[in-house]
Protein backbone atom coordinates (compact mmCIF):
# COMPACT_ATOMS: atom_id res chain seq x y z
CA UNK A 1 0.00 0.00 0.00
CA UNK A 2 1.46 3.24 -1.16
CA UNK A 3 -1.58 5.31 -0.61
CA UNK A 4 -4.43 5.13 2.31
CA UNK A 5 -7.71 5.36 0.05
CA UNK A 6 -10.53 7.10 2.28
CA UNK A 7 -14.11 6.96 1.58
CA UNK A 8 -16.06 10.13 1.55
CA UNK A 9 -18.27 8.62 4.24
CA UNK A 10 -15.51 8.13 6.67
CA UNK A 11 -14.19 11.42 6.59
CA UNK A 12 -15.50 14.12 9.40
CA UNK A 13 -15.57 17.29 6.94
CA UNK A 14 -15.40 19.23 9.90
CA UNK A 15 -12.43 18.09 11.73
CA UNK A 16 -10.74 16.50 8.92
CA UNK A 17 -10.19 13.46 10.63
CA UNK A 18 -10.85 9.63 9.82
CA UNK A 19 -11.20 7.00 11.81
CA UNK A 20 -10.23 3.09 10.28
CA UNK A 21 -10.29 -0.38 11.37
CA UNK A 22 -10.20 -3.36 8.77
CA UNK A 23 -7.95 -4.25 6.57
CA UNK A 24 -6.26 -0.67 6.34
CA UNK A 25 -5.22 -0.53 10.49
CA UNK A 26 -3.78 -3.28 10.48
CA UNK A 27 -1.36 -2.99 7.05
CA UNK A 28 -0.47 0.32 8.73
CA UNK A 29 -0.37 -1.18 12.57
CA UNK A 30 1.51 -4.40 10.83
CA UNK A 31 3.34 -3.55 7.86
CA UNK A 32 4.36 -0.25 7.85
CA UNK A 33 4.39 -0.06 11.33
CA UNK A 34 3.23 3.58 12.06
CA UNK A 35 2.81 4.96 15.26
CA UNK A 36 1.13 8.40 16.63
CA UNK A 37 2.55 11.12 15.23
CA UNK A 38 3.92 9.33 11.64
CA UNK A 39 2.59 10.60 8.47
CA UNK A 40 1.25 8.41 5.71
CA UNK A 41 -0.16 9.03 1.86
CA UNK A 42 -3.82 9.29 1.67
CA UNK A 43 -6.48 10.06 -0.84
CA UNK A 44 -10.20 10.43 -1.12
CA UNK A 45 -11.84 7.94 -3.18
CA UNK A 46 -12.40 9.52 -6.38
CA UNK A 47 -10.89 13.00 -4.56
CA UNK A 48 -7.64 14.35 -4.10
CA UNK A 49 -4.64 13.13 -2.61
CA UNK A 50 -2.58 14.20 0.06
CA UNK A 51 -0.71 13.61 3.60
CA UNK A 52 -2.54 11.78 7.37
CA UNK A 53 -0.99 12.66 10.67
CA UNK A 54 -1.78 9.57 12.83
CA UNK A 55 -3.45 11.00 15.49
CA UNK A 56 -4.23 7.10 17.36
CA UNK A 57 -3.68 3.62 16.45
CA UNK A 58 -4.60 0.75 18.42
CA UNK A 59 -5.26 -2.79 18.14
CA UNK A 60 -8.93 -1.60 16.71
CA UNK A 61 -8.55 1.19 14.89
CA UNK A 62 -6.63 3.88 12.99
CA UNK A 63 -7.16 7.22 13.42
CA UNK A 64 -5.81 10.16 11.37
CA UNK A 65 -6.13 14.04 10.76
CA UNK A 66 -5.66 14.65 6.89
CA UNK A 67 -4.85 17.18 4.35
CA UNK A 68 -6.20 16.40 1.03
CA UNK A 69 -4.12 19.52 -1.49
CA UNK A 70 -3.18 17.41 -4.62
CA UNK A 71 -4.60 16.20 -7.74
CA UNK A 72 -4.32 12.68 -8.79
CA UNK A 73 -2.59 11.35 -11.48
CA UNK A 74 -4.17 11.63 -15.20
CA UNK A 75 -5.37 8.50 -16.46
CA UNK A 76 -4.10 6.86 -19.74
CA UNK A 77 -6.48 7.47 -22.47
CA UNK A 78 -6.86 3.80 -22.37
CA UNK A 79 -9.92 1.66 -22.18
CA UNK A 80 -9.45 -2.18 -21.87
CA UNK A 81 -12.16 -4.58 -23.07
CA UNK A 82 -11.58 -7.94 -21.67
CA UNK A 83 -12.92 -11.28 -22.10
CA UNK A 84 -13.65 -12.49 -18.78
CA UNK A 85 -10.83 -14.74 -17.73
CA UNK A 86 -10.45 -17.54 -14.72
CA UNK A 87 -11.96 -16.00 -11.43
CA UNK A 88 -8.79 -15.77 -9.88
CA UNK A 89 -6.87 -14.25 -12.78
CA UNK A 90 -9.56 -12.02 -13.04
CA UNK A 91 -9.21 -10.58 -9.62
CA UNK A 92 -5.60 -9.89 -10.71
CA UNK A 93 -6.16 -8.39 -13.23
CA UNK A 94 -8.64 -5.59 -11.81
CA UNK A 95 -5.97 -4.27 -9.90
CA UNK A 96 -3.45 -4.25 -12.24
CA UNK A 97 -5.34 -2.36 -14.72
CA UNK A 98 -6.42 -0.02 -12.07
CA UNK A 99 -2.62 1.13 -10.84
CA UNK A 100 -1.40 1.22 -14.72
CA UNK A 101 -4.14 3.97 -14.69
CA UNK A 102 -6.93 2.50 -17.16
CA UNK A 103 -9.74 5.09 -17.83
CA UNK A 104 -12.31 2.42 -17.86
CA UNK A 105 -12.82 -1.20 -18.39
CA UNK A 106 -15.15 -3.09 -20.12
CA UNK A 107 -15.41 -7.34 -19.15
CA UNK A 108 -17.26 -9.46 -21.68
CA UNK A 109 -17.98 -12.81 -22.09
CA UNK A 110 -16.38 -14.70 -25.53
CA UNK A 111 -16.63 -18.24 -27.08
CA UNK A 112 -13.76 -19.76 -24.59
CA UNK A 113 -15.11 -17.84 -21.68
CA UNK A 114 -16.59 -20.71 -19.27
CA UNK A 115 -20.36 -19.99 -18.11
CA UNK A 116 -19.21 -21.00 -14.65
CA UNK A 117 -17.18 -17.90 -14.50
CA UNK A 118 -20.05 -15.71 -14.39
CA UNK A 119 -21.18 -17.56 -10.92
CA UNK A 120 -18.47 -16.61 -9.08
CA UNK A 121 -18.39 -13.58 -6.83
CA UNK A 122 -15.56 -11.77 -8.14
CA UNK A 123 -18.03 -10.44 -10.93
CA UNK A 124 -20.09 -8.84 -8.13
CA UNK A 125 -19.83 -4.91 -7.88
CA UNK A 126 -18.40 -4.97 -4.62
CA UNK A 127 -15.52 -7.92 -5.07
CA UNK A 128 -14.20 -5.51 -8.09
CA UNK A 129 -14.61 -2.15 -6.45
CA UNK A 130 -12.03 -3.94 -3.86
CA UNK A 131 -9.71 -5.43 -6.18
CA UNK A 132 -9.64 -1.90 -8.02
CA UNK A 133 -9.25 0.11 -5.04
CA UNK A 134 -6.01 -2.38 -3.96
CA UNK A 135 -4.55 -1.17 -7.53
CA UNK A 136 -5.07 2.13 -7.12
CA UNK A 137 -3.29 1.95 -3.37
CA UNK A 138 -0.34 0.66 -5.52
CA UNK A 139 0.03 3.07 -7.75
CA UNK A 140 -0.56 6.12 -5.39
CA UNK A 141 -4.19 7.04 -7.39
CA UNK A 142 -7.45 7.87 -5.75
CA UNK A 143 -9.82 8.07 -9.30
CA UNK A 144 -11.52 4.41 -9.88
CA UNK A 145 -11.81 3.20 -13.58
CA UNK A 146 -15.16 3.36 -14.94
CA UNK A 147 -16.00 -0.97 -15.06
CA UNK A 148 -19.19 -1.99 -17.51
CA UNK A 149 -19.54 -5.80 -17.14
CA UNK A 150 -21.20 -7.31 -20.76
CA UNK A 151 -22.29 -11.23 -20.76
CA UNK A 152 -22.30 -11.28 -24.38
CA UNK A 153 -20.13 -10.90 -27.10
CA UNK A 154 -23.05 -10.24 -30.10
CA UNK A 155 -24.67 -7.30 -28.79
CA UNK A 156 -21.33 -5.34 -27.16
CA UNK A 157 -19.98 -5.72 -30.94
CA UNK A 158 -23.36 -4.28 -32.28
CA UNK A 159 -24.99 -1.76 -30.05
CA UNK A 160 -21.96 -0.56 -27.57
CA UNK A 161 -17.87 -0.94 -29.04
CA UNK A 162 -19.28 0.91 -32.33
CA UNK A 163 -19.63 3.91 -30.38
CA UNK A 164 -17.26 3.34 -27.83
CA UNK A 165 -14.70 2.77 -30.40
CA UNK A 166 -15.02 6.57 -32.01
CA UNK A 167 -12.17 9.20 -32.36
CA UNK A 168 -9.67 6.37 -30.70
CA UNK A 169 -7.42 3.52 -32.19
CA UNK A 170 -9.13 0.11 -31.71
CA UNK A 171 -6.58 -2.59 -30.95
CA UNK A 172 -7.05 -6.28 -30.36
CA UNK A 173 -4.73 -8.40 -28.99
CA UNK A 174 -3.92 -11.42 -30.82
CA UNK A 175 -1.26 -13.53 -31.29
CA UNK A 176 -1.76 -15.19 -34.12
CA UNK A 177 -1.64 -11.40 -36.29
CA UNK A 178 1.01 -10.61 -38.47
CA UNK A 179 1.26 -6.93 -37.26
CA UNK A 180 2.96 -6.19 -34.42
CA UNK A 181 1.77 -3.73 -31.74
CA UNK A 182 2.63 -0.52 -32.43
CA UNK A 183 5.17 1.76 -29.95
CA UNK A 184 3.66 5.14 -28.31
CA UNK A 185 1.40 6.34 -30.70
CA UNK A 186 -0.06 8.86 -29.06
CA UNK A 187 -4.16 8.60 -29.40
CA UNK A 188 -6.56 7.45 -27.37
CA UNK A 189 -6.74 3.55 -27.36
CA UNK A 190 -9.49 1.15 -27.52
CA UNK A 191 -7.72 -2.72 -26.42
CA UNK A 192 -9.39 -5.49 -26.27
CA UNK A 193 -7.68 -8.57 -24.85
CA UNK A 194 -8.82 -11.89 -25.27
CA UNK A 195 -9.21 -15.33 -22.53
CA UNK A 196 -6.38 -17.41 -22.53
CA UNK A 197 -7.65 -20.01 -24.83
CA UNK A 198 -7.09 -17.18 -27.18
CA UNK A 199 -9.99 -15.86 -29.65
CA UNK A 200 -12.13 -18.06 -32.34
CA UNK A 201 -11.93 -16.92 -36.12
CA UNK A 202 -15.61 -15.74 -36.24
CA UNK A 203 -14.28 -13.30 -33.30
CA UNK A 204 -11.89 -11.88 -35.01
CA UNK A 205 -13.59 -11.15 -38.37
CA UNK A 206 -16.40 -9.64 -36.23
CA UNK A 207 -13.93 -7.27 -34.13
CA UNK A 208 -12.14 -6.30 -37.48
CA UNK A 209 -15.31 -5.64 -39.19
CA UNK A 210 -16.34 -2.42 -36.78
CA UNK A 211 -12.32 -1.30 -37.08
CA UNK A 212 -10.53 -3.55 -34.78
CA UNK A 213 -6.77 -3.68 -36.09
CA UNK A 214 -5.65 -7.36 -34.55
CA UNK A 215 -1.87 -6.87 -33.13
CA UNK A 216 0.49 -9.02 -31.42
CA UNK A 217 3.66 -9.14 -29.46
CA UNK A 218 5.68 -11.61 -31.22
CA UNK A 219 5.82 -15.34 -31.96
CA UNK A 220 4.88 -16.15 -28.38
CA UNK A 221 1.69 -16.95 -26.96
CA UNK A 222 1.79 -15.46 -23.36
CA UNK A 223 -0.62 -15.79 -20.69
CA UNK A 224 -3.48 -12.77 -19.82
CA UNK A 225 -1.78 -11.32 -16.84
CA UNK A 226 1.76 -10.17 -18.71
CA UNK A 227 0.11 -9.70 -21.47
CA UNK A 228 -1.65 -6.32 -20.63
CA UNK A 229 1.52 -4.56 -18.56
CA UNK A 230 3.30 -5.20 -21.91
CA UNK A 231 0.76 -3.58 -23.84
CA UNK A 232 0.37 -0.76 -21.84
CA UNK A 233 3.79 -0.39 -21.65
CA UNK A 234 4.39 -0.82 -25.51
CA UNK A 235 1.46 1.84 -26.06
CA UNK A 236 2.00 4.16 -23.65
CA UNK A 237 5.97 4.10 -23.10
Amino acid sequence: MNCLLIEETELDRETMRVRLSGRRRRHADEILKVRAGDQLRVGLVDGPLGQGEITALDREVLELEVVLDAEPPEKLPLQIVLALPRPPVFRRLLSTMASLGAESIMVVGSARTEKSFWQSHVVEPEEIRERLLLGLEQARDSVLPDVQIHRYFEPLVDEVLPEAIRSRRALLAHPGSAQPCPHAPGEPITLFVGPEGGFIDYEVERLAGIGFEAVALGERILRVEPVIPLLVGRLFG
